[in-house]
């Protein structure tokens, strides 16, 4: 009982998980030689309403307006709701701006990861794919001890 009254307590703000995903980021980067995922949003499905919470990527204005369509195989798992916080999956041949992974985060809470370039497919046969994936995981471990809870004063999204 002790352990769980501890997971409520313990979870992570808006602002601290922004912060570890640019960390994951440019940690994969570095370890990939180049940019895996170019897009990373932080979405909240909560009431059946996609609201972007948090993004950085090329298609500021775009993102929302094609989420359906651009989650493509995807989909299933994200709405299965067989998926606990820092649990994540990967689309295999997701293309162009179709997305090649997300990640629960929290409750109705997704990290949404995407190569607007390339496919998950190519994506994983660059050698260097397996040691790129080491920040990916360890950002999942810290959800799944953290997941992010928003409230009522979280500071949502805005444009630039």
């Amino acid at each position: 009982m002790l352990a769980h009254a501890l997971l409520i307590l313990s979870h992570m703000t808006l602002e601290e998980i922004a912060a570890h995903i640019k960390a994951c980021a440019q940690q994969m980067n570095s370890r990939y030689g180049h940019v895996v995922f170019d897009e990373w949003a932080v979405i909240s499905l909560a009431e059946n309403k996609a609201r972007v919470l948090f993004y950085t990527g090329p298609r500021n204005d775009d993102f929302l307006a094609n989420f359906v369509r651009d989650l493509g195989s995807l989909r299933a798992g994200l709405k299965s709701g067989e998926y606990g916080p820092g649990d994540f999956e990967f689309a295999r041949h997701g293309t162009g701006t179709g997305y090649e992974s997300f990640m629960v985060i929290g409750q109705s809470l997704y990290l949404i990861c995407n190569n607007t370039a390339e496919s998950m497919d190519a994506i994983a046969k660059n050698p260097r794919w397996l040691g790129a994936q080491v920040p990916f995981v360890e950002l999942a471990d810290r959800v799944r001890a953290n997941p992010l809870v928003v409230s009522w004063d979280t500071k949502f999204f805005t444009k630039n």
